[in-house]
């Protein structure tokens, strides 16, 4: 099924326009799903709701590596009036990156990777920017976006597929993007710039880099990180791909607009290492903790201490910025970055129906995870916005008290 999609900026930045019947949610039948109760907090966030036609809404407030506070709103399937609850399966969008960095960092760890490397000593096929021949890309390029590759909206955009997984293979996308005289090649799949000389946020980029730990680890990026993510966390209803949860749990996605509400079709992606993780805002909050908590979530380990901090720390200094990424715009970890001029550290998700976020205050003291299931644009994006800050607001608060609850 092809359908038109808008593009913005990020992995995610668009929007699906779909055509369809549409759906309304009349306000009194946004309800919650209580764990601890904070009425105030509820409040804001249905309002904001009822206010943009959200259809669902779950989120969590983390302080001192605990969950203290979570919940649901609305519907995950408003046909069959399930509800949105912080156990409900949805796309997280590029949040996924910080999946496919953990792995990366864990294949270093492992010995089986170098961040400063060449990338053509792991792959079968030549990466080369033809403006720039023979200047060396590194996995540290990749995971601070500064590689040079580009997202070529023309071929990038054909790599979303509604009504299932996607049918092509990573490695045949990879090798026809790359290779001269591929199907997907073009000079303009590379800025012409040095490896580092420029920021530029790149999906293709990202799933290169999960290809190269498939290469590396000897086995597909959704076994290795099964294997050394989701089991160890007890992510036991996490997958990548729509035939690896389990779709009676997984949220209907939705596109609000002109007041009317439409339901779209499931989707995968062919660089499903930049945005196809499939997960609950509970289990999300699992592997949050653990990027928090140098790599340990309740004493179970992920990544060494010393791998888990060289993935949050802040890459670009003084003498190391790119030109068109000013000290003013933050910083970057490896696929972690600050965000809100500085005042925030983690990743955000947002593709056709969702908007995700993992957010934390730089000292990792507190922070929260937030998921929507409904794409909304214009105005209505200041309700997201408003959720997002109501949520924030009070994870700061229950910091600042102390206990946090």
């Amino acid at each position: 099924m092809s359908l038109p999609i808008l593009r913005c900026h990020s992995r995610g930045a668009r929007l699906a326009l779909l055509g369809g019947a549409a759906l309304f949610a009349p306000i009194g039948l946004l309800r919650s799903q209580s764990v601890e109760p904070s009425a105030a907090l509820d409040s804001v966030i249905r309002q904001h709701m009822a206010s943009a036609n959200i259809m669902g809404v779950a989120a969590a407030v983390i302080v001192n590596k605990q969950v203290v506070w979570t919940r649901g709103f609305g519907y995950a399937d408003i046909a069959r009036t399930r509800p949105f609850t912080p156990a409900t399966i949805m796309n997280v969008g590029s949040i996924a990156k910080t999946f496919t960095g953990v792995a990366m960092m864990r294949a270093v760890q492992e010995g089986k990777l170098s961040l400063d490397e060449d990338i053509n000593r792991y792959l079968p096929f030549r990466v080369e920017n033809p403006h720039r021949p023979g200047a060396v890309i590194t996995l540290r390029h990749l995971a601070t976006h500064t590689s040079g590759i580009t997202d070529r909206w023309a071929v990038y955009s054909r790599t979303y597929h509604y009504g299932g997984d996607a049918p092509e293979p990573l490695d045949r996308f990879l090798t026809q993007y790359f290779t001269p005289n591929g199907a997907y090649y073009a000079r303009d799949n590379f800025l012409a710039a040095t490896p580092g000389q420029l920021r530029e946020y790149s999906n293709i980029g990202a799933a290169l880099a999960g290809y190269i730990v498939e290469r590396a680890v000897g086995e597909p990026l959704n076994r290795y990180t099964r294997r050394h993510i989701f089991t160890p966390l007890g992510m036991t209803t996490s997958g990548w791909f729509l035939s690896e949860v389990d779709t009676t749990r997984h949220s209907t996605l939705f596109v609000s607009q002109n007041g009317h509400v439409i339901p779209i079709p499931p989707y995968g992606g062919t660089t499903y290492p930049d945005g196809g993780v499939r997960t609950s805002v509970a289990e999300l909050s699992r592997f949050f903790v653990a990027l928090l908590d140098t790599g340990m979530y309740q004493g179970v380990r992920i990544l060494d201490a010393k791998h888990a901090a060289e993935m949050v720390r802040f890459q670009f200094n003084d003498t190391n910025r790119p030109e068109n990424f000013p000290a003013v715009d933050g910083n970057s970890g490896l696929f972690w970055r600050t965000k809100f001029g500085g005042r925030r550290v983690g990743h955000g998700g947002n593709d056709p129906g969702l908007q995700t976020e993992m957010l934390a205050d730089p000292s990792g003291r507190f922070g929260v995870v937030l998921f929507v299931n409904t794409s909304v644009s214009g105005e209505d994006g200041r309700a997201v916005a408003g959720i997002l800050d109501a949520v924030w607001k009070d994870a700061e608060a229950r910091a600042s008290a102390g206990s946090g609850r």
